[in-house]
């Protein structure tokens, strides 16, 4: 099994970029399911928007919560750094950054907890796993270990630090599937927003669209996408990837 090598966000990608792969067969049996973290694993998606709101109203750019969703969430920070500064100015993004990095930390410290059916769902699923975020090692090693899902993947979380572009870009999800060893066509990836549903497809792997969180289930919605609103249900999805017709749709109630 390969081993976490990345301690610290680089300035500089470490993998190259990937070229998109074709799209899978819809019917080839599941070998590794690669799981975002923030929004699929930890319940974090909530208090980024709430923040990101908050800083907002300060800084210059006021935000609802549903702007949030649509021009933050599954993005890297970086990607977001690029969308304030183009809005408020580079140092202004800077000091957003800076802020929001602290308001964040403190928030999770206060009462983090994992998405709802989360822990029950890890328990069901028998094949490998590991962990695609946009969030950084620093971060996700917070937020996991706040919630005790750390050790579950240890060894196996990748971050869009380590690739060229993130999503929706393909290049994260090829990269972890190249890391742990699996064709593209044998994954499937668990998301909670549009532009990490859109780098599936764009790798080529079927994926899971949770809308139980912040992003409406009509944001994740399209082909090789089953849309789905309770992570107790995940396990059986899965099961049921290797024999559907992978054209999308949505879980039933």
């Amino acid at each position: 099994m390969p081993t976490e090598t990345v301690e610290s966000d680089p300035i500089r990608p470490t993998a190259p970029t990937t070229p998109p792969v074709p799209t899978p067969t819809p019917t080839a049996p599941v070998e590794l399911v690669i799981f975002d973290c923030d929004g699929v694993l930890v319940d974090s998606e909530r208090i980024a928007a709430r923040v990101n709101v908050v800083l907002g109203a300060e800084l210059g750019w006021p935000l609802t919560e549903e702007e949030v969703v649509r021009r933050f969430i599954g993005r890297s920070s970086a990607s977001i750094r690029e969308l304030v500064a183009a809005q408020v100015g580079a140092e202004t993004a800077r000091v957003w950054d800076e802020r929001f990095v602290t308001l964040h930390a403190e928030a999770v410290d206060a009462g983090l907890t994992p998405v709802d059916g989360l822990p029950e769902a890890l328990d069901a699923i028998t094949l490998p796993t590991c962990v695609a975020s946009s969030g950084s090692h620093e971060k996700m090693r917070h937020t996991l270990g706040r919630t005790g899902l750390y050790e579950r993947f240890e060894g196996r979380i990748h971050s869009a630090t380590e690739v060229s572009r993130g999503k929706p870009a393909p290049d994260l999800f090829l990269y972890a599937a190249r890391r742990m060893g699996v064709d593209p066509t044998a994954c499937v990836v668990v998301e909670d927003s549009r532009p990490g549903v859109e780098a599936a497809r764009a790798a080529g792997m079927r994926s899971f669209g949770y809308a139980g969180g912040l992003t409406p289930a009509a944001a994740l919605a399209g082909p090789g996408t089953v849309v789905f609103t309770d992570m107790r249900d995940l396990p059986s999805l899965i099961a049921a990837a290797g024999t559907t017709a992978g054209t999308g749709g949505t879980a039933p109630a």
